[in-house]
């Protein structure tokens, strides 16, 4: 949810008292005003108006708990070149663009709850972000002269999430929203929780960034730069609030409060409270998304089902965290796309508000633009997941090996041995704080597995080289039988690309390891989210484990590779692995070693079910 990338670039600003009328806008005014809300609080609203306008012109509003950019006098005029790529663009035709501190934020009045459910569908008097969005509108329409009464709203991460809940019972005027890797369910898939596991750095890291000072974002005071060893001398969970946070952190006091998916949880996932599109919406995310990889998704599924109007479009794309809204996009670590997607996606995106705003082009839009990673080329789809995809079924086998035969035998198992004194990291060390100087956590979605390849308590299973491409293409799941000899556990499983041992497209990257889907699940939470239950030690059990929706074209010569561990540190907290009512109020002794076995046989088949199409 963290803020990535500024709309503008202040180091030179170019201004002018002077401008020629074109048939492009060159320049922008700034101005700064107090839009007052239902309730008298007033939001810091900052407002872009483009020099010489020959004709009324649409408004594109964004609204952000990361503040609005300042730096500038008012009256100040602002040089398309210091905007970035994808906004320029929309702005050189002109737009007016509106940026707004939400309420509890930067110089707005109010206070701030992190993604307050919206409460005015059952409380008149209640205001949220909906209600907020609904009168920024009203006065923006009111109050902006050259508007042409028409406004659409968009953003990234949390942003992209208040373009979500904007457009619920959205005003007259607003014609069309754009959610960018929004949020969608914190406790099954995003930010916080990853099928009830909880994700220990990211969560903490974040929360003390928005809560712990209202006018700025704060960085946690760490004492040393690699935070792996750090985070492990951390202990139990309930060290946070009894060494650093001391219960100032609301958002990490409702985790100690909530560690099951009860009514909190539920009252606060968009699930609840949006149900569908009711002004056009372009859903758009990105498959290496290291922060909000399941809302796109979530959210384009859950509306779909009601999308009667033809409102509800999806964009996904290689990317990581809003990746695609930079100037850039043609790489992302060693993984390359040749071609800048991002741009692709930025020309799709002024194509969608040029129409709903200001009625240019056919509105013809794909249902689904849905990059192919691999074969590096977009693909469109007149439904997402593919209605014409075939499941096929890739099962984990004996003596390491993978393959699309059921195993026949009666038995077959591989245990190893899960110690959370000796966690696996997620990424190759250092572990660098998330938003910390050098930090690496923008690409750790696509980094090479071999660094955990050969640990003892990392299971791989690899089938033998494919002798045609595959197109793998829509959700894929994860059905694992397992057992263990503790009491809870968690299961990482990843679906991996295995280049070949000599890749004669880049050497260097011969024998690479690229994790297409990853995902976690905590044992506890196997029969519900809501009611956990213990496991029976050393029996084995199945769990279904969705690991997000992918594009992906293996190429002949390459294998498929299911990878299994149980721990995955520090953004999934440490199991204690001996079963606890609150894993948030653990004590050191409650930590176990555990025997973990994987199966593999007639009776416990493990496998991956895999959408494949026929290109």
């Amino acid at each position: 949810m963290k803020k990535l990338f500024t709309l503008l670039a202040f180091a030179g600003c170019t201004v002018s008292p002077v401008f020629a009328q074109t048939d492009t806008i060159a320049f922008y005014k700034k101005s700064e005003v107090m839009i007052p809300m239902r309730d008298g609080i007033k939001l810091h609203t900052v407002i872009f108006s483009p020099v010489n306008a020959k004709v009324v012109l649409p408004v594109l509003l964004q609204r952000t708990p990361y503040g609005a950019p300042g730096g500038m006098a008012n009256d100040s005029a602002i040089s398309l070149s210091n905007f970035s790529s994808g906004i320029a663009m929309m702005l050189k035709e002109g737009y007016y663009l509106v940026i707004q501190d939400i309420r509890g934020k930067y110089l707005s009045e109010g206070t701030m709850e992190i993604h307050q459910p919206l409460l005015h569908a059952t409380n008149k008097n209640a205001v949220d972000e909906s209600t907020d969005t609904w009168d920024t509108i009203d006065w923006l329409i009111k109050n902006v002269p050259g508007s042409n009464a028409k406004v659409g709203i968009f953003g990234v991460s949390y942003p992209g999430w208040l373009a979500l809940v904007g457009a619920v019972d959205p005003h007259t005027a607003l014609k069309a929203s754009s959610e960018q890797a929004c949020m969608g369910d914190l406790f099954l898939g995003d930010d916080f929780h990853h099928n009830g596991a909880f994700r220990l750095s990211y969560g903490m890291e974040y929360t003390y960034e928005v809560e712990y000072d209202h006018t700025t974002d704060s960085d946690f005071p760490f004492p040393q730069f690699d935070l792996f060893d750090w985070y492990l001398q951390l202990g139990p969970l309930k060290n946070v609030n009894e060494k650093y946070f001391h219960g100032k952190i609301p958002t990490w006091n409702n985790f100690v409060k909530h560690p099951n998916y009860d009514t909190f949880w539920k009252k606060n996932s968009p699930l609840s409270y949006i149900d569908y599109a009711q002004i056009p919406q372009l859903h758009v995310g990105g498959y290496y998304d290291q922060e909000d990889i399941n809302g796109p998704q979530l959210m384009y599924a859950h509306m779909e089902k009601r999308d009667r109007s033809n409102y509800n479009y999806l964009v996904l794309g290689p990317w990581n965290h809003g990746q695609w809204a930079r100037n850039k996009a043609d790489s992302l670590g060693n993984i390359s796309f040749e071609s800048n997607t991002a741009s692709w996606f930025q020309a799709l995106q002024k194509k969608w508000f040029d129409y709903w705003l200001k009625g240019k082009g056919d509105g013809k839009f794909e249902e689904a633009y849905c990059f192919q990673t691999g074969s590096n080329q977009w693909k469109t789809y007149t439904a997402w997941p593919p209605k014409n995809a075939k499941p096929k079924r890739l099962y984990a086998g004996a003596g390491n090996t993978a393959s699309f035969t059921k195993p026949k035998s009666a038995t077959g198992y591989v245990s190893y041995t899960s110690d959370p004194a000796k966690p696996v990291p997620y990424r190759l060390p250092p572990i660098e704080a998330t938003y910390g100087t050098g930090s690496r956590w923008r690409p750790w979605h696509v980094e090479d597995q071999r660094f955990v390849y050969s640990r003892p308590d990392v299971i791989s299973f690899v089938m033998d080289s494919l002798t045609e491409d595959l197109a793998v293409t829509g959700k894929i799941m994860a059905h694992l039988f397992a057992s263990t000899s503790g009491t809870d556990a968690d299961w990482i499983v990843k679906l991996i690309d295995v280049y070949p041992v000599i890749d004669t497209k880049s050497l260097t990257m011969s024998g690479y390891q690229l994790p297409v889907a990853m995902e976690v699940f905590r044992g506890r939470f196997r029969k519900s989210f809501s009611h956990p239950s213990p496991l029976v030690p050393n029996k084995p059990e199945e769990g279904s484990i969705g690991v997000h929706d992918i594009n992906q074209g293996v190429k002949q010569g390459h294998r498929i590779m299911i990878q299994v561990q149980s721990s995955w540190f520090p953004v999934i907290d440490r199991n204690p692995q001996k079963y606890v009512p609150n894993i948030f109020e653990a004590k050191e002794t409650d930590f176990i070693k555990a025997e973990q076995r994987i199966w593999f046989s007639s009776q416990y088949p493990t496998y991956i079910e895999l959408p494949v199409m026929k290109e």
